[in-house]
């Protein structure tokens, strides 16, 4: 599942949204991390309708603009919770994982140092190339 599909799922887990509303609670659901453009966003919604995970719950007309609303299916349902549970998965593997790093005294390393055992690669020069 994209991180979109997965946002788009997790705003209209508690009510029906529009649209606009979708990319609100996006935005704010995901901290500002995930902007969705509106071609994004239909492009996501034609997708989990297909996979029949939402549905268009209703259309109503709001100063003069169509507004098509999508609330989540049982199959949504499940594939979020799914997708929350082996995000939460990894997750914890991820934090035992830095966890026991910690506790056994590995010395994390600069990113800039590149593989274990490797030199740091040579800055380009001025015109681009390598010195």
């Amino acid at each position: 599942m994209t991180r979109a599909a997965f946002f788009v799922l997790t705003a209209l887990a508690d009510q029906p949204r529009h649209g606009y509303g979708i990319l609100r609670e996006v935005e704010e659901l995901s901290d500002g991390e995930v902007r969705l453009r509106v071609g994004t966003l239909y492009g996501v919604l034609d997708r989990l309708t297909a996979d029949g995970l939402i549905v268009l719950d209703r259309e109503e007309v709001r100063q003069g603009r169509l507004r098509r609303y999508y609330r989540l299916t049982d199959e949504g349902v499940t594939a979020l919770d799914a997708e929350a549970e082996r995000m939460a998965a990894g997750a914890g593997a991820a934090k035992r994982r830095i966890a026991e790093g910690r506790s056994a005294g590995t010395p994390a390393r600069p990113a800039a140092e590149g593989p274990a055992g490797l030199e740091p690669p040579t800055p380009p020069g001025l015109a681009g190339g390598y010195a």
